[in-house]
């Protein structure tokens, strides 16, 4: 359905992060009048706004009038969040609840990105409507993200999502990638989370939810509140690493299995899984199989390079 809106506009907080350049291509290629912020990486290529400055949100909103916000910055990295929580709440509660004030003075939809670990992993699949209990700070500032923005904003819409991977631009950008040099060089043996069960999620995928809700927003003023959506296939880290040296041909017979659950960093839920039968009921939704998805994002930083060709072709 073509919504028929002259120059359709949409801004992307975080633009310059995995998910909002990911958010930012798909809205472009699909006839949007996209613009894209971001803090230490924007220029040239984005606006450069810290969403910490209320008036600096307030002029690049009201200059621009866009019908859609997508809110993709975010302090994501749990521990980080555990030793700087006061910067960590700012971003994530403080700067969202601004930025539903400002969107709602312009009349925008604004897409409020969320996480699975509102949840504590206890009983699984979470449907929208299930109570959360945010097991580390990263969650809980998430989830106080989420009632800031609802609170200021009462058409806005919560997307939550779990571990995201895809086109990075360094490996240490995604919990996924990350793990890739640990599984090339498999001279020296690397113990592997097997214990927390993960839905690895393809950025693409996400930002194609994001622009089918903003689509079908602008056709049906119902469109709002809590919203899910994840990959569907169930891994632990050491899986995903098998499965990323299956899809280069490389051994993994170096990566060991680890079974008990982690004793550092910031508490995880054991199996956070997203129910996502409320998008689908809409219509809406994407899914890259892991294997294809996660080929097409790490092939650029493969190491030996005579195995592209065995990969390839």
């Amino acid at each position: 359905e073509d919504v028929d809106i002259p120059s359709r506009r949409v801004l992307i907080t975080g633009a310059t992060g995995l998910l909002g350049r990911a958010v930012f291509k798909e809205f472009r290629g699909n006839n949007w009048n996209a613009v894209g912020c971001g803090y230490r990486r924007a220029q040239p290529r984005f606006e450069q706004v810290n969403l910490l400055d209320s008036i600096a949100v307030h002029d690049i909103i009201h200059d621009f009038q866009p019908h859609v916000i997508v809110h993709c910055a975010a302090e994501r990295r749990p521990d980080v969040v555990e030793s700087q929580p006061d910067a960590a709440s700012q971003l994530n509660v403080a700067a969202s609840a601004n930025l539903a004030k400002e969107a709602a003075g312009v009349g925008a939809f604004l897409i409020y990105i969320s996480t699975d670990y509102v949840f504590d992993g206890t009983s699984p699949p979470y449907k929208e409507t299930d109570a959360p209990n945010p097991l580390n700070l990263y969650g809980k500032t998430k989830l106080e993200g989420e009632k800031a923005v609802l609170e200021n904003n009462e058409g806005a819409a919560i997307l939550r999502i779990p571990v995201l991977y895809g086109e990075v631009e360094r490996l240490e950008e995604s919990a996924v990638t990350v793990m890739f040099d640990k599984v090339q060089f498999s001279n020296k043996s690397a113990n592997m989370d097997h214990w927390q069960q993960r839905f690895p999620t393809n950025v693409k995928d996400v930002a194609a939810v994001c622009r089918q809700l903003a689509e079908k927003r602008m056709l049906d003023p119902s469109v709002k509140g809590t919203f899910h959506w994840s990959g569907n296939e169930q891994m632990t880290k050491y899986e995903m690493a098998c499965a990323i040296a299956d899809a280069f041909n490389l051994p993994s017979s170096h990566l060991r299995p680890i079974t008990d659950s982690p004793v550092v960093g910031a508490l995880r839920p054991r199996n956070a899984q997203l129910d996502c039968s409320k998008l689908e009921m809409l219509g809406i939704g994407q899914r890259t199989p892991f294997r294809a998805g996660i080929k097409e994002s790490l092939w650029p930083f493969l190491v030996d390079k005579r195995w592209r060709q065995t990969v390839f072709h």
